[in-house]
């Protein structure tokens, strides 16, 4: 998006590395919230509607709870929903900018999609409490006519926001997080990602099994929230009904249960869509880590629903915020390692920025010929191998991206398993530039 093209700042190797920690501290917000109001929304529409089927006052009740439960307030859906993933958007263009994918645009319409949905739900939200307080309000015989009528016509307009808000509401928000899904899924497969259409990237087989898993944890994590908050939060509520915490208690814990038993299947899954090259020990770390949590969390809906131990109520829900943190760090880390070469030419634009307005000039003391003979020459040759590869081999990748070269030369990684790791040649940026130019200059005469 070229406006916040704009507003971009040249990175350091050091701020990319923040930036990445404070990405996983805002979505370790953002994530739990926005899958809370999913699932929670989804499950009061659910029971809203068993309860018009069966007429069970407790399907009513449970309903109306679940979308108090989840909403909180106003200012909890604009705080943790809505600023965290705007900070996330100013974020990955930093990351990623100049790079030619769509992540900030899919992460700027799920803003959008977000935004309207929450506000939809919102307003679902409280158009049930109306409706209920207007179902529970008998009118007086002695009513004049007019006065009827307008309570007759605002009870129908609140019933009306109540059913389709919060059908509306959820449809636009599943869009959002769909949205939101392919934009992290595209910059976790950076290297990889070979979709350039919209289309094309919301139906990738990537995007669609991050939305799974996705969906399946917004519908364990809301279950395990109900829980929390109904046997634990609300535990000191002596005059709550106790058949009906057992209601909330038999129909939360079976819901978990169900949602959670596919989830560690899943993320073993997408551990393995990753290429190769993005792969680390660390990666596999903490999706090892998000499972076992999940297999434990597993455990405490079983000893819910099965022994009716209600203590777990407790630590069910922390214990999936932990596995969604998890979750996120690794996508971070698979993040990280797709954009390694991206992130060392952002940084080699910000070191000859940084070094022109120190005022040492663009000038270097060597040129890039002389440059490369004292540095480069005894591992290299341009028509054969030596200790490194030929360079007419490697150099017609990049063409057309120097910066790139640049970046290599100053910040070398292991790249063809057939030949060692180059050692940094200690070259200053504008060394390092001279050193590209000559090399491209002399690929270009070959050809």
């Amino acid at each position: 998006m070229d406006f916040l093209d704009k507003l971009v700042l040249p990175q350091s190797a050091e701020h990319i590395e923040l930036l990445h920690y404070m990405l996983i501290l805002i979505l370790a917000l953002f994530v739990p919230f926005i899958s809370i109001i999913f699932g929670g929304t989804f499950a009061s529409i659910h029971y809203g509607k068993k309860f018009r089927k069966t007429k069970t006052l407790y399907y009513k009740k449970f309903s109306k709870d679940i979308i108090e439960y989840v909403t909180v307030n106003n200012g909890v859906g604009v705080i943790l929903g809505l600023v965290p993933l705007l900070a996330a958007i100013l974020i990955f263009a930093q990351l990623l900018h100049t790079a030619q994918i769509q992540t900030v645009s899919f992460l700027a319409l799920s803003f959008a999609f977000l935004l309207v949905g929450l506000f939809m739900i919102y307003t679902y939200r409280y158009s049930m409490v109306l409706s209920n307080v207007f179902e529970s309000v008998n009118l007086n015989t002695n009513i004049d006519k007019d006065s009827e009528e307008d309570y007759r016509k605002i009870k129908a307009k609140s019933s009306y926001l109540s059913l389709n808000y919060g059908k509306s509401g959820l449809v636009i928000l599943f869009v959002g997080i769909w949205f939101y899904v392919a934009a992290i899924t595209s910059a976790t497969s950076f290297t990889s990602w070979n979709f350039p259409g919209f289309i094309t990237s919301l139906a990738a087989p990537k995007v669609l099994l991050n939305l799974l898993i996705f969906i399946a944890f917004a519908f364990t994590l809301t279950n395990a929230a109900i829980l929390f908050i109904h046997l634990y939060w609300k535990d000191s509520k002596k005059d709550e009904d106790v058949s009906y915490t057992k209601f909330v208690k038999d129909i939360a814990s079976k819901a978990g249960l169900k949602a959670s038993i596919i989830l560690p299947i899943l993320i073993a899954i997408n551990l393995f869509s990753f290429p190769e090259t993005n792969l680390s020990g660390s990666i596999f770390v903490y999706a090892i880590a998000s499972i076992l949590l999940i297999f434990l969390a597993y455990h405490f809906f079983y000893m819910i629903q099965i022994k009716n131990d209600y203590r777990f109520g407790s630590l069910i829900f922390f214990v999936l915020i932990l596995a969604s943190i998890a979750f996120i760090i690794k996508d971070q880390k698979a993040m990280t390692n797709a954009t390694k070469s991206h992130s060392l030419v952002l940084s080699t634009e910000y070191d000859k920025i940084l070094a022109e307005l120190k005022g040492e000039g663009t000038v270097v003391a060597f040129s890039g010929k002389e440059l490369y003979d004292v540095r480069c020459a005894s591992c290299h040759k341009f028509d054969q191998k030596l200790v490194g590869p030929a360079h007419f081999d490697v150099l017609p990748k990049y063409v057309g991206k120097e910066a790139k070269l640049v970046a290599f030369i100053r910040n070398p990684v292991k790249v063809d398993p057939a030949f060692p790791p180059m050692p940094n040649p200690g070259l200053k940026p504008q060394e390092a530039d001279a050193v590209a130019k000559y090399l491209l200059e002399e690929f270009a005469k070959k050809k």
